[in-house]
């Protein structure tokens, strides 16, 4: 069963291409290391991609390197014994069995770290140290050889760099077509856009013109304008109507009446003062001014202090009333 790459947009296609081109040389040369066989590695990559490009987007990105590692490492080509050829200077990898080849590849090949290479492998951390201490190469003595570790990893790594583009262009290029009127299927490094992601045009239903819609507005419009003016026509003749008003409503009772006043028989007539004629003395005396200020003379002989003149400016700090008094006193 061939799996078919699911839609997605153009944003993750880009994130998706991007983590398989930085992954696809690396797995290549695990695969080919693992069974020993070249052809037989790229037909198992390729799979292995086109089955995580099917799953990619319903993951987290951050799960994308453990699950495509899981595909790989738990493909059948990978896991079981493989009568394969290895180069001289890693033929030290064809002695191993399947399960310490492969930790030992993921560790020095695949640069996983201990938590992703326990879940691909599927053992625990002790299984897992377990299988990398079966593929440590052993000295004459039967001991862990570290220098022959190090030229192992060495030789991994060195043919991960010199791998050609060639090789992983070939992997890139899409499937021949099944038969003459079927298109060639998409390659795992172009998968399948969403067309639900592609903005369409939004087509008017039932062939409606696209006037109708400003007509509408319009019509509401002016329904609503006349209802309003009918409504204010209707308001102002009831309310000149004979009908009674509720209590409180203001409203125009008519034209306004305007009379003029019958003229008055009430004569003015001029009031008698009987203190007319004291007020004319008491106002004829040359004295009158003298008795209209005794208050002020009373209060003056009796050392009183005299009024601030309002003509002058004022003191910033007037006199105590007291200080007065004493000058008074002392005089007398």
């Amino acid at each position: 069963m061939t799996a078919v790459p699911a839609p997605v947009s153009s944003t993750a296609a880009g994130a998706l291409s991007a983590f398989l081109r930085g992954v696809e040389r690396r797995a290549l040369v695990v695969a080919e290391l693992q069974c020993g066989d070249p052809a037989r590695a790229e037909q198992t990559l390729v799979a292995v991609m086109r089955a995580f490009s099917a799953v990619a987007s319903d993951l987290p990105m951050a799960q994308w390197p453990t699950r495509f590692w899981t595909l790989l490492g738990q493909r059948q080509a990978l896991r079981e014994p493989a009568a394969g050829q290895w180069p001289p200077s890693l033929a030290a990898l064809g002695d191993m069995p399947p399960l310490p080849r492969l930790a030992l590849l993921l560790r020095v090949g695949g640069s996983l770290d201990e938590g992703i290479a326990t879940r691909v492998l599927d053992i625990d951390e002790e299984g897992y140290q377990q299988l990398l201490a079966a593929a440590c190469p052993r000295d004459a003595h039967g001991q862990p050889d570290a220098a022959a570790w190090r030229g192992l990893a060495e030789q991994v790594q060195l043919r991960i760099r010199d791998l050609p583009a060639k090789r992983l262009q070939q992997l890139q290029q899409p499937s021949a077509p099944a038969a003459n009127n079927q298109p060639p299927t998409a390659s795992w490094r172009t998968p399948e856009r969403d067309e639900r992601a592609t903005p369409k045009r939004r087509r008017a239903s039932n062939g409606a013109p696209r006037w109708r819609g400003p007509a509408i507005l319009l019509a509401t419009v002016v329904v609503l304008l006349a209802a309003a003016l009918g409504w204010r026509y209707w308001q102002h003749h009831a309310t000149a109507s004979d009908a009674p008003l509720p209590e409180g409503v203001v409203a125009e009772s008519g034209p306004v009446t305007v009379e003029s006043l019958p003229a008055s028989d009430v004569l003015p007539t001029a009031g008698a003062d009987g203190n007319a004629a004291e007020d004319a003395a008491m106002l004829a005396d040359r004295d009158y001014p003298l008795a209209a200020d005794a208050d002020l003379y009373a209060w003056s002989a009796a050392g009183g202090p005299l009024p601030v003149d309002e003509s002058e400016p004022k003191p910033t700090r007037p006199e105590p009333v007291g200080a007065a008094l004493e000058t008074a006193a002392a005089d007398e």
